[in-house]
């Protein structure tokens, strides 16, 4: 187990060698890191900190579980990971000589009760640690379940660094101001009391397109409860469903804004400590993106929250290459664009498989498409492999008319040759699955459900359009006839959407109030909505639990995505 070095005495010999002054100087290293890649983590670490030391930084900060990669689940309950992380927290303290940093781990309890672990921040310094806090407020909710894995901290104290007195805490710790009725513990409060000279947030808070402004205001409503300055350094980067966009925050003493950290990126940002205490500062506004959260006005951060998930799936599981199914459709076409703009035209593949009742249209928009991204196409018709299916199921089938079962069939064979391209060559199958028909059980198991990553399937078929014409903003990429023709799954003659859904105008306000907002049949009635279509909508998203269980993971980009973050029972009557 690793504990601090003893606490030195008052005069503070250890830092004998510093050049004390009243002012600190502090850096922010926004980065990505791997989960369990111990190795990769710590190097991009130290070269923050060979950074930070050119520059005469004082104290470098880094975020929630750095040392792991977060979230690292099951993984914490080995004892050899756990055995990594404290190693891995030596070899990067042998890099502190004249300078402090904060790092996040875990920890392992020393008691006999209560959980084995707890999530920590350590403050390194001159090959020591020098102290080390546990985070109290453990999320339990959504993607989170804290509480399996840590013990929550049952006292607090400030952590002495040089001339400074910093209240350090870990992510959820900071939301208490808002939501005090979730807890019953407030550690910023215990820690105000010891003036604090700023408070540090380490933390791994997710993306949502609803969530950037929140993030501020709940930040900006704890230095107004407080008076100190607040620095909160985020987590960039995915891992493999969860996107952390970074967007890390720095407000002064007067609750301004003073710096805010790109999104979606890595970077490294200095402060003066004591100009967030004394001087006049002037207000960083967020990005204008980031005023409105209504989801239609988020495109362009799913946009970038899209390309981190695939590039970073693929970067960090060591795939190369992907292929796609290509029908023509907005769905392809936007999961094909992503994926070009992520890995480069040169590692996406695009198959075509026309079948009886595919359009002429489609194949030449699916064409059109691969030629202006520059990735390469096949065509693989499946009409004499249909016919074959369908002359061996013959008796089975016993005549009885066409139906739904011939038309997943064609879905299923176009999955089956998807596959065994992607065996064959060692390509991963992007899905390209919406949120609305996974929502309503608008695809077929084994077919167009099929892929390793789903690019879509937290964003709605209207967000899919915005996307599309996000993507189209500077040039036609995506051809205009791809935009403008009705959705169809192309499996019997003259196929459309609407044949089995509510129109998409419809459906999707209804589907976000029900997933995201968590509203019952009754409230969303209340509002306004159809009541005969809701009706119809609710029920069609409880009974397609049994196919969602059984789908990829997808790229989180909503408050509440299809997978871990929403636990519904499959057997359920509700």
């Amino acid at each position: 187990m690793l504990t601090p070095s003893p606490r030195p005495p008052a005069r503070y010999p250890i830092f004998a060698a510093y050049h004390i002054r009243d002012d600190m100087k502090i850096a922010l290293a926004q980065q990505n890191y791997h989960i369990g890649n111990f190795e990769y983590n710590i190097a991009r670490m130290k070269e923050a900190i060979d950074r930070a030391r050119r520059h005469q930084v004082d104290l470098v900060v880094f975020s929630e579980q750095c040392i792991c990669g977060y979230p690292a689940m099951d993984l914490l309950e080995l004892d050899d990971f756990i055995d990594q992380c404290e190693a891995a927290i030596k070899a990067l303290s042998t890099c502190t000589e004249g300078i402090g940093v904060i790092v996040g781990a875990p920890t392992r309890n020393p008691a006999p009760q209560g959980k084995r672990l707890f999530n920590s921040a350590y403050l390194l310094s001159d090959g020591q640690i020098q102290d080390v806090v546990h985070k109290t407020l453990l999320p339990t909710y959504d993607v989170f379940d804290e509480s399996r894995y840590f013990e929550p901290a049952d006292s607090w104290h400030c952590v002495q660094f040089r001339n400074k007195k910093i209240a350090l805490t870990i992510c959820e710790d900071i939301w208490n101001v808002v939501e005090p009725r979730l807890y019953r513990l407030s550690p910023l409060d215990q820690l105000i009391q010891e003036q604090p000279d700023c408070i540090i947030n380490i933390s791994a808070s997710p993306f949502d397109y609803d969530h950037e402004q929140q993030r501020i205001e709940i930040i900006r409503e704890n230095v107004r409860r407080y008076h100190v300055p607040l620095i909160y350094c985020n987590t960039v980067g995915a891992q493999t469903e969860l996107v952390f966009d970074g967007a890390s925050l720095v407000f002064n003493a007067r609750a301004e804004l003073v710096r805010h950290l790109p999104s979606f990126e890595e970077a490294f940002e200095i402060i003066e400590l004591e100009n967030l205490t004394h001087e006049p500062a002037t207000t960083q506004q967020p990005p204008a993106s980031t005023q409105t959260l209504r989801p239609a006005f988020q495109i362009d951060r799913i946009h970038q929250a899209l390309l981190m998930g695939i590039r970073d799936y693929f970067s960090k599981m060591g795939f190369e290459r992907c292929v796609i199914g290509s029908s023509g459709g907005i769905d392809s076409a936007v999961t094909t664009v992503l994926a070009c703009e992520a890995l480069g035209a040169d590692r996406v593949l695009s198959v075509l498989m026309p079948s009886d009742y595919s359009s002429s249209a489609s194949v030449e928009d699916a064409i059109a498409l691969s030629q202006r991204l520059g990735n390469r196409y096949e065509i693989i018709p499946i009409r004499d492999i249909y016919h074959s299916y369908l002359q061996t199921l013959k008796p089975v089938f016993q005549n009885r008319p066409f139906g739904l079962a011939e038309e997943n069939i064609q879905a299923r064979i176009r999955g089956n040759l998807l596959m065994a391209v992607a065996n064959k060559f060692g390509y991963i199958l992007l899905n390209t699955s919406n949120k609305s028909e996974l929502a309503v059980g608008y695809g077929t198991l084994y077919g167009d459900m099929a892929g390793g990553l789903s690019v879509l399937g937290d964003v709605y078929k209207l967000q899919v359009y915005a996307l599309a014409y996000h993507l189209n903003r500077e040039q036609e990429i995506i051809p205009t006839s791809i935009l403008h023709k009705a959705p169809s799954a192309e499996l019997r003659p003259g196929q459309r959407d609407s044949d089995s859904l509510p129109p998409y105008e419809q459906l999707d306000p209804i589907l976000y109030q029900y997933i995201e907002q968590h509203k019952t049949m009754r409230e969303i009635i209340d509002m306004g909505f159809d009541p005969a279509l809701v009706q119809q909508v609710v029920p069609m998203v409880n009974r397609n639990e049994y196919k969602r269980n059984q789908f990829c993971p997808i790229i989180r980009v909503s408050s509440k995505a299809f997978g871990r973050g929403r636990r519904i029972p499959i057997v359920g009557k509700y």
